[in-house]
């Protein structure tokens, strides 16, 4: 099950830093381009630290203070979440 896990986790992380990349490249061409709500459902469902890393990567969205506040919040979540599993666990 634990392999399960790291698999997902590492695929969401690893398609979240592409969708970033491929965001920022249609940007620049002005094509059309993924959803900020695509993307932050990406970061919400575990693919947070490939988003932060596309983020600082391809300098996408950073310069975007609503949706930096939105990926904060996500990852604010996402550790009390990992905090309260971790606490009922003990």
């Amino acid at each position: 099950m634990n392999e399960f896990f790291i698999a997902f986790f590492v695929t969401l992380n690893v398609s979240s830093f592409i969708c970033f990349g491929y965001d920022k490249r249609k940007a620049k061409k002005n094509l059309h381009r993924f959803s900020e709500k695509s993307l932050l459902i990406m970061t919400f469902f575990g693919g947070t630290i490939g988003s932060v890393l596309g983020m600082l990567f391809f300098n996408h969205k950073t310069n975007k203070k609503s949706f930096i506040f939105k990926v904060l919040v996500i990852i604010l979540f996402q550790i009390l979440i990992l905090y309260l599993i971790y606490n009922y666990y003990q």
